[in-house]
């Protein structure tokens, strides 16, 4: 297969996200799931849980489309759109039996940003939170949860946060009450709070403490809620019982590492999703005596994601060299033989596994003696040079699934080394809150930077040929790594869509996004305005020395183009050259099929120069 015929294929290769994995019906009778690279967009796609028929595509349009929830009778799906990446999204419903007409529900071209939306058992209204004020309808930090009559249109204002925290309403199963978060007291910390349809009764339910989070969702009952709540050291998954006001905790050992948990439908159980050394293992936990089923594989991860009207369950197989696949599967003996395939991915791309390149485990020790982890791909071909590929987050992690551009990179004769520095999900709690200790730009850094000598020393990578790319944190990583690492170390910097002036960044996001940063630095720019000085890269464009290669997408909402038209003033003023790809229909990331074609191929000439 030759190069560009690779890229093609690779970038044409569907892909479920692992942030936005498919969900099951409320009768389990159907999967719906957001579906990457069918298209030159994102589009939702369903397919019935007996394999009965194919995949049927409910969104067809130029703009990325994105599933957000089930109508309670299963014959419906709630979908979001934004434009060009600018995250304002609307939302839509689409019904099975007419794929393609996207009936409107909110209102066109929002001047704020909408977050879930879920209708009430009744089929009456439709709930989701908002950055907008209930009286002048003007953008706010905070959110408020509102309630849509779905005849009359009218919004109903159920409750308003008083600091700013992103949050997607959940609604119980008899519809009398929803389930949301806040951070009053601290950025740091998030609790579960409880209003009534009608809007009454608002009222905290859950606090761990002001600076812990708890993420809820009401259990298979009303009258009980799932609770996953932080403690010193650890995540622990339980029950609380909103008559009784007590907990029964379910999974509370410092030596797991709980990430996410969601009812399984059409079924008792909760689907659970636990972290080991940087890899999802789904298992299925009854919550009525708290017995575990785990989905272990050889290879990859199986997450559980409801039950089949049979006794066979739905779940989500994916790895470094498989992309998503849905099956359905026995729970009792959960091996890829008894597997039925629902989607049949290879079908769909001339690429078989062979194609692909298996993500190796590669430990190092930072520099205060931290043991890190990350995925090595290497090179089949005569080596180039070795590229860093940095997540975006941080409070997220590179996991061991399909990476398009990772797999361009090796194609084209890259090894690439994917870092979980500090503050990275996947290794603990301890782990990932480590990066509260210094801050962005702190000992995170340096996990990179160790990780990039560990591959020196290992023979895996030389010296002037070691290149750094990234989205978002990733993108930050980049121009710290341009305007901090030695030429040994890096000689060629991509950053994408990065922050560059933490204070430019933090007054021109999101307003919903502040109080994140405010997390993760410590502080308000107001409150530490030095360490958000000396932890941004604009104020050290001096010391660079690579190559650098900055991308941006132009409706970026979250890590704005101001950070790049004033990084440029400093670079022409230092006298730094550098090249810039700006994509005008792009926001935070680069999405759309020909412009991923054209940044994949930018990439490859940009470090292929600077390796000479």
């Amino acid at each position: 297969m030759n190069d560009q015929n690779f890229l093609d294929q690779i970038l044409s290769l569907p892909r479920i996200d692992d942030e936005l994995l498919a969900k099951s019906s409320k009768d389990g009778k159907w999967i719906a799931w957001t579906w990457f690279n069918t298209g030159e967009v994102s589009d939702v796609f369903v397919v019935p849980s007996d394999g009965s028929q194919p995949p049927i595509q409910m969104t067809r349009t130029d703009q990325n489309t994105f599933f957000v929830s089930w109508a309670p009778d299963s014959a419906s799906i709630i979908i979001e759109q934004d434009h060009d990446g600018d995250e304002r999204m609307r939302l839509y419903r689409v019904y099975l039996n007419q794929p393609g007409v996207l009936q409107p529900l909110t209102e066109e071209n929002p001047n704020y940003y909408i977050r879930g939306g879920a209708l009430t058992p009744d089929g009456n209204y439709l709930i989701f939170s908002a950055n907008r004020h209930p009286q002048t309808a003007e953008e706010t930090e905070t959110f408020t949860i509102y309630r849509m009559d779905l005849q009359s249109g009218e919004l109903f204002s159920l409750a308003t946060q008083k600091k700013g925290c992103s949050t997607a309403p959940k609604i119980s199963p008899d519809g009398r009450l929803v389930l949301y978060e806040r951070n009053d007291r601290s950025p740091t910390g998030r609790q579960a709070w409880l209003v009534g349809i009608d809007g009454k009764y608002d009222h905290e339910l859950i606090n761990a403490g002001d600076e812990r989070k708890v993420f809820c969702d009401f259990n298979h009952a009303a009258n009980e809620v799932v609770v996953l709540e932080e403690t010193a050291t650890h995540r622990r998954l339980g029950i609380f019982h909103l008559v009784k006001s007590k907990f029964h905790w379910l999974i509370d050992d410092p030596s797991r590492d709980i990430q996410f948990f969601w009812r399984a439908e059409n079924s008792g159980a909760l689907c659970v999703v636990e972290n080991v050394l940087g890899r999802a293992q789904g298992l299925i936990l009854d919550p009525a005596d708290g017995s575990e089923k785990p989905l272990r594989t050889p290879q990859g991860s199986l997450l559980p994601l409801g039950k089949a009207p049979s006794s066979r369950w739905i779940g989500c197989y994916y790895s470094s060299t498989q992309p998503g696949e849905i099956v359905t599967f026995d729970p009792e003996s959960p091996l890829q033989g008894n597997w039925q395939k629902l989607i049949n991915v290879w079908t769909r791309t001339e690429l078989n596994e062979n194609d692909l390149t298996p993500a190796e485990d590669f430990h190092w020790q930072s520099s205060d003696g931290a043991t890190i982890h990350g995925w090595l791909y290497r090179s089949k071909k005569p080596v180039r040079g070795t590229i860093l590929h940095v997540h975006g987050g941080p409070t997220y992690h590179s996991t061991d699934m399909v990476t398009p551009q990772v797999q361009y990179f090796v194609q084209q004769g890259f090894n690439v080394l994917e870092p979980n520095y500090r503050g990275s999900t996947g290794y603990g709690f301890q782990f990932q809150q480590a990066i509260l200790a210094d801050g962005w730009g702190g000992r995170e850094m340096d996990d990179i930077q160790t990780g990039i000598r560990a591959l020196i020393t290992a023979g895996i990578a030389s010296p002037g040929r070691i290149g750094i790319t990234g989205t978002s944190y990733g993108g930050y990583s980049s121009w710290w790594a341009a305007t901090h690492f030695s030429l040994k170390d890096v000689v060629a910097a991509a950053p994408i869509c990065g922050m560059t002036d933490l204070v430019v960044d933090y007054e021109t996001t999101r307003p919903d996004l502040r109080p994140y940063s405010a997390e993760m630095i410590g502080g308000t720019p107001q409150q530490i305005p030095e360490k958000y000085r000396e932890r941004s890269p604009i104020h050290f464009t001096s010391k660079i020395k690579a190559r650098l290669l900055i991308v941006q997408g132009g409706q970026d909402p979250n890590v704005t183009p101001k950070n790049v038209e004033d990084v440029k003033q400093r670079l022409d003023a230092d006298g730094i050259k550098y090249e810039v790809l700006m994509f005008a229909n792009e926001g935070h990331g680069i999405m759309k099929r020909e412009n991923q074609r054209e940044l994949n191929q930018r990439l490859v000439e940009f470090f292929s120069g600077a390796f000479g």
